[in-house]
């Protein structure tokens, strides 16, 4: 139940994140997004809108340390108890993929996708390099916070990103 409504929450915030960029954008397609980027990322005039952004999609991948899902006391009683094997590494792959997914999507809107002033023939390894710095940042974050309690993740939310994201 805490996980639907920490998704649930999250989400609202993501939402109203995406409306903002696509305002700054003036257009609802990716490729618009993409040539808006090619002077100026969207991540210097919009850094406090990715800051909640990323912190949003950390609690949304349910990454440490929005990680409730896996603590002890829940761990007891959780759905990954039940698997082991190959539908366990299923799981584990999922979660991963989302990772790689939702920064697929960080890198589309906030920093230029695959535009490079320098190399733009090189839009492939440009966005997986983006890609790339931003899972290692994930990877990061999660080894270096602790878990946060249950009331303090849905305070950060309710009392601090969602009045700031609704001002922006």
């Amino acid at each position: 139940l805490r996980a639907v409504a920490q998704t649930i929450s999250y989400e609202v915030t993501l939402a109203i994140i995406i409306l903002s960029i696509l305002l700054l954008n003036g257009s609802f397609t990716l490729s618009t997004l993409a040539t808006t980027q090619e002077y100026i990322w969207l991540l210097l005039p919009s850094w406090p809108l990715t800051m909640m952004w990323f912190i949003s999609t950390l609690a949304e991948t349910n990454r440490a340390p929005f990680d409730l899902t896996e603590g002890e006391s829940e761990l007891v009683s959780g759905f990954n108890v039940e698997y082991a094997g190959g539908p366990f590494a299923l799981f584990f792959l999922a979660e991963y993929a989302n990772i790689i997914m939702m920064n697929v999507f960080t890198t589309t809107l906030f920093l230029g996708a695959y535009k490079t002033p320098m190399f733009p023939e090189m839009f492939t390894i440009s966005l997986m390099i983006k890609v790339l710095l931003l899972t290692t940042f994930f990877l990061w974050i999660r080894a270096s916070y602790p878990r946060f309690r249950y009331d303090q993740l849905m305070h950060l939310l309710w009392k601090n990103l969602l009045p700031l994201t609704l001002v922006m």
